[in-house]
């Protein structure tokens, strides 16, 4: 019966994680949210805490904060527009939240292009204060395969933040998160070749061989979890430190540069992602993703 109803509690919340990401333009009501999830509005922001380890307030100020960073990197929309698009009414107030939140100004954010001090080190030579030091660390691992449950997202990549959430979310009443669990992004499109609208990619936690994801319990939605083996063997492993917003700029210099140069060979599976740490704990600048390229076997 406590089993049941956690499984309840976990589909309400990972139902109201849906409708933000859905609604991040919208003016979400936390009453509304409450009444999304069937929750009385007493209740539903000690539950949604509870359950999640922020309240659903923080939960929305964290993806739109997340989104503006990557509309302030692209460069193209004006200033009040991202104030906006953050749910501020007026550039001050998103400046003040922008900066208590990445440590800089979103103007000064959008003109360095970066947020980790020495990130220039990093950027193609053609951008790059150092061009002698252009460059990333990468590592050639022999890796183990893994099995994940995954949640499917269509969309821009950088949406796929509630798509994590809903997942958490799923899996904790379940008992499938522990200190051990990891994250990681599984990303099959071409940004280059098609629409955000199209691209399609894979939000996923580490679990047990021997775990099954029970198709009664996990019913009730077409785009639930489902299991992935991600095979293992060769990949060339890059480190990154800072946003996400950011990480384009590392692909771009793995396949521009690295690769290239490399004397290695791509194989026929997509790039994936694993997030080394909790971004709800630590400032956008001290967040590490590591980048997986599978490659061909010698």
């Amino acid at each position: 019966m406590k089993q049941a109803t956690t499984l309840d509690y976990g589909r309400r919340v990972e139902k109201v994680i849906r409708h933000m990401g859905a609604h991040l333009d919208d003016a979400l009501d936390l009453d509304a949210l409450a009444e999304i999830a069937c929750l009385s509005p007493y209740h539903f922001h000690r539950i949604y805490a509870g359950m999640t380890g922020e309240t659903a307030a923080e939960s929305l100020r964290r993806l739109r904060l997340h989104r503006a960073a990557s509309d302030l990197l692209d460069g193209t929309m004006p200033l009040p527009r991202v104030a906006t698009r953050a749910g501020y009414g007026s550039v001050a107030a998103f400046g003040r939240a922008f900066q208590s939140s990445y440590g800089v100004a979103p103007a000064a954010y959008r003109k360095r292009g970066f947020l980790v001090a020495d990130y220039a080190d990093h950027l193609p030579a053609s951008r790059s204060l150092k061009p002698e030091h252009a460059m990333f660390n990468v590592t050639i691992r022999d890796t183990q395969a893994i099995r994940l449950a995954a949640l499917r997202h269509v969309g821009h990549y950088l949406e796929i933040g509630p798509v994590f959430a809903r997942l958490y979310a799923w899996a904790g009443p379940r008992g499938l998160m522990s200190a051990t669990t990891r994250g990681l992004g599984i990303y099959y499109s071409d940004t280059k070749s098609s629409p955000p609208a199209e691209w399609r990619s894979d939000a996923c936690i580490s679990i047990g061989p021997d775990v099954a994801i029970d198709a009664q319990i996990d019913a009730g939605a077409e785009d639930g979890p489902r299991l992935i083996d991600l095979a293992g063997g060769r990949h060339a492993v890059l480190r990154h430190q800072g946003p996400y917003a950011e990480l384009h700029k590392a692909y771009d210099w793995l396949f521009g540069t690295w690769l290239p140069q490399s004397g290695e060979e791509p194989a026929d599976r997509p790039c994936f992602e694993e997030y080394l740490n909790n971004p709800r704990d630590l400032p956008p600048e001290e967040w590490l993703t590591e980048i997986s390229l599978p490659l061909v076997a010698r």
